[in-house]
This record gives C-alpha cells, structure tokens and sequence, in this order.
C-alpha cells in the first residue's frame, strides 16, 4: 500500500490550492482552512497560556507525564501557520511521546521579521525552563521553518546562557535562506508542495535587509557546537533535501550527536499525513523513540 498512498498524496498535494509564495493575507486563510477541514481526535485537549510573555497553546493526550514537555515551532515559511493550526502534528507527538505539546504562537513575517520568531522560541523556552520543567526533560521539535528555527534557537541558548534541551528533532527542516542546496533545483519538479522561488519570496520577508545568511536565521551558517543530540527526517522528494544532509553533516563535523533519516519519494513535512500514509506513522513512531530514549539517558 505504501507506494499507492505515496502517489495518491503527491497527486493530492500537486492540486492543492495552497501557494506557499503567494499573498500572505490570502494564504493564511487558506492554510488555516486546510487545516481546520482535519478533525483533532477527541481525547485532544487543548488550552491557551503564555510562556515568557509568549502566547501558547498546550495539547495533552490521554496518560501524558506532566515531568516531560515538547516545546513544538509550526512551518509554514516564518510568514503562515499559528500554533492553533499546528495542533494536530503536534499532538501526534505529544501522544507518541507520552508528553504535552506545547506550541509557540510566534510572531509571524512579513509583519514581524527576523530576530521576532527566534526572540519568542527563546522566551518561550525560558519561561518553560521557569515554570519548573528540566532542560533535560524537553524536547524542542519543529517542521519546515519550524525545524529551522529549532535549529536556530539552540544555536542562541548559549548566548542567553540557558542550558540545552535534553533533544530536539525536525522534520524536513529550512535552515538555509539563500536557498542555495543543490536539491533546489533537482528536486524542483518532485516536490508537490514548495517550489525556491516561494521559499525566496518568503525568506526575504523575513530576513529584510538582512544578510540572507544570517547564522540564526539560516543555521547551516551557524556554530552548532554543543547543540543537543539531533534528529532529523527529511523526505527525498522535496527541494529542502539538500537543507536536511547539509544541517547533519555540518552537526556532524562538529561533534553533536545526530540522526538523519531520508524517507524515500515523501513530500515536504510528510509527517503531518500519517492518517493517508503509513510512512507518517512509521516516521512519527521514531522520532518519539529517539526523544523517550534520550529523555531516559539524562534521567
């Protein structure tokens, strides 16, 4: 079955109505109404707070451990998404892992451009770290932009002198806004969802006048040493491959623990289909084993 849904979800995706670099107000509505049109199970529930001064929304599922938290950054380009549209990825970790969800209502470009977004993932984190939660027992996850800006968070810890969490894990992660991998391009015609003149447009509402590669912005420039153990999975078949093997070669070279897994002929985020494709499932089932395994290792 798993090669039908594959193609069944990339015809999908390829007619879509989302267009990632199109009008922002516009896309927004699409993408919540995307969103919103995929019930979140029942026993989700959901609860808005503030983490530093940040806006939030916790999910917890049935029997989670209120001793462990994932502090959860949504995709969506730094300019689409919110953390209410994130629920229900977010809460297919939470369940797997057995831990709440905690999903960061950062600002948003072409609004609120570069350092917003990383200014609030690290306040959110503090107030976290505040509120009583070990940096051993959070795992920070994020997807797409989000899994860059993970990135990018805990490249600045060390400049806000917070500890590292006890892991993180991203899912097809944008690290580099120059958008200068070489799957840009051989992956273009692959790639159902995103296309680099999208990601262009989106980078440069974020990034402003600044240096597109900026290292917090696009940290496959940044110094990743003494980052905490790394996961990242990425699918084959999206213009972002070439981000996720540079992301965990440069971890690599500079001793962070890491794990790279490449799903074979998946799309962008390909985590957030696991009710259309068992590939989600089996993806999301090994990113919670690596955050079980390394919250049991720091216990």
């Amino acid at each position: 079955m798993t090669e039908q849904q594959r193609k069944e979800l990339d015809e999908l995706l390829r007619h879509g109505p989302l267009d990632i670099g199109g009008d922002v107000t516009e896309q927004r509505t699409i993408f919540h109404e995307m969103i919103a049109a995929i019930p979140v199970p029942s026993d989700v529930s959901t609860a808005q707070h503030e983490l530093g001064g940040v806006p939030v929304v916790i999910m917890d599922t049935p029997g989670t451990d209120p001793s462990v938290a994932v502090l959860y950054l949504h995709g969506s380009a730094y300019a689409l998404g919110s953390a209410a549209d994130s629920v229900g990825l977010a809460a297919d970790v939470s369940r797997r892992v057995g831990a709440r969800a905690i999903s960061v209502d950062y600002r948003l470009a072409p609004e609120h451009r570069f350092p917003a977004a990383l200014e609030d993932a690290v306040a959110a984190y503090r107030g976290l770290l505040d509120e009583g939660v070990p940096a051993a027992r959070i795992a920070m996850v994020g997807e797409s932009a989000g899994g860059g800006l993970v990135a990018a968070t805990l490249a600045a810890l060390g400049d806000h002198a917070l500890p590292q969490p006890g892991c993180a894990a991203v899912f097809s992660p944008w690290v580099d806004m120059t958008v200068s991998g070489a799957s840009a391009r051989t992956r273009a015609d692959l790639d159902p969802v995103l296309t680099p003149e999208a990601m262009r447009t989106r980078a440069r509402d974020y990034l402003g006048a600044h240096d597109l590669a900026t290292p917090l912005a696009s940290p496959i420039f940044a110094d990743l040493t003494g980052l905490a153990p790394l996961l990242i999975q990425v699918g084959s078949h999206e213009i972002l491959l070439d981000d996720a093997l540079r992301l965990a070669a440069r971890a690599a070279d500079q001793d962070v623990r890491v794990e790279l897994q490449v799903w074979p002929e998946v799309p962008h985020v390909f985590q957030g289909y696991a009710a259309l494709l068992d590939d989600a499932g089996q993806a999301l089932d090994a990113a919670a084993a690596f955050i079980k395994r390394n919250w049991l290792a720091r216990t």
